[in-house]
């Protein structure tokens, strides 16, 4: 676009001023120009007499884009899924490269665009609550590397406390914000809740990301965030009332399903913990029966009579 800019100009740039101009090395230059001419077909020729080159013809729209309307769709419909990042500091950046792409598109294609509006939303059942100034010094200082002390309640925790920490990643996993970061006090990686911040204050001081740190890695065995140092054979079978809302989905890397007699399903998974597993059978109610493990089995029957014993006075106090 710069060299279209300055051919457009009539300025007879030569590779030599537009890679100083842009910044990079006349090789580069001289490939953009090829490709401009020989896959865009553009009217470019070199001027021996001014130097430099120029169009030779009419150049109305640059064609910075080349898409199909299935592609155009495609847009639009992520343009929706950025309903979940409202109110965050990537909602701007994310918008603005949005229209940059719409405003690049050639006028050929076109969608109805009320059709999409009112055929396809994207809906979340639990908005997480996160204050917007502290999610953005957070987002800030994972992409800066900038070491940070946070004021950090833990759930059922009276007062927050101080916690010195390297923020290596945040991510967003089923519809909830996660920062992983090395606690300098713990001498590990640990999880945060945005949400559970009180307050945040970068140090002054930057740090080198551990370059053995992987999401991908740590979340292998994990059901959902949390990964321990266990390893658990989960067998967990499914009553046929429910069978088909376990086929639908994959629910873990490791998984194999087994059918059973009468409609139910048995699933299969490797973990390295058992807290948020068991939290989801509860979900399940009655559908689901765990086969293995048995302190997982226990655990989830301590809950559930837990429930069932549990009166109004110890919620109300």
């Amino acid at each position: 676009m710069r060299i279209h800019q300055a051919l457009q100009a009539g300025a007879f740039p030569n590779a030599s001023t537009l890679a100083r101009e842009i910044e990079v090395a006349t090789k580069t230059i001289h490939r953009d120009l090829e490709f401009m001419r020989d896959r865009l077909d553009l009217p470019i020729e070199f001027n021996p007499a001014r130097n430099g080159y120029h169009y030779t013809g009419e150049v109305g729209a640059f064609p910075t884009m080349q898409i199909t309307e299935g592609e155009l769709f495609a847009l639009v419909i992520a343009e929706k899924a950025l309903q979940q990042y409202r109110g965050t500091s990537f909602e701007k950046p994310l918008l603005s490269a949005i229209r940059k792409m719409e405003q690049a598109l050639p006028d050929t294609i076109s969608l109805n665009f009320a059709d999409i509006e009112q055929t396809i939303s994207f809906r979340t059942r639990a908005e997480p609550v996160l204050n917007l100034e502290i999610f953005d010094v957070l987002a800030r200082a994972a992409a800066r590397r900038q070491q940070l002390e946070l004021a950090y309640r833990k759930p059922g925790q009276g007062q927050p406390e101080k916690r010195l920490v390297d923020p290596y990643h945040l991510a967003n996993i089923n519809g909830e914000w996660f920062l992983f970061a090395y606690d300098h006090a713990r001498k590990d990686i640990r999880t945060f809740v945005p949400a559970r911040i009180r307050s945040v204050k970068p140090t002054g001081r930057t740090f080198v990301r551990s370059r053995n740190f992987s999401l991908e890695q740590r979340l292998r065995d994990s059901f959902g965030v949390r990964s321990g140092e266990g390893n658990y054979e989960v067998v967990i079978r499914f009553h046929a009332r429910v069978a088909d809302y376990i086929r639908e989905k994959k629910w873990h890397e490791s998984q194999q399903l087994r059918e059973m007699k009468g409609g139910g399903v048995e699933l299969r998974m490797r973990l390295s913990s058992l807290g948020e597993i068991e939290r989801w059978i509860l979900g399940w109610g009655g559908d689901a029966r765990v086969v293995k493990p048995r302190e997982l089995a226990e655990a989830v029957r301590r809950s559930a009579k837990t429930i069932l014993q549990t009166t109004d006075s110890e919620f109300n106090g």
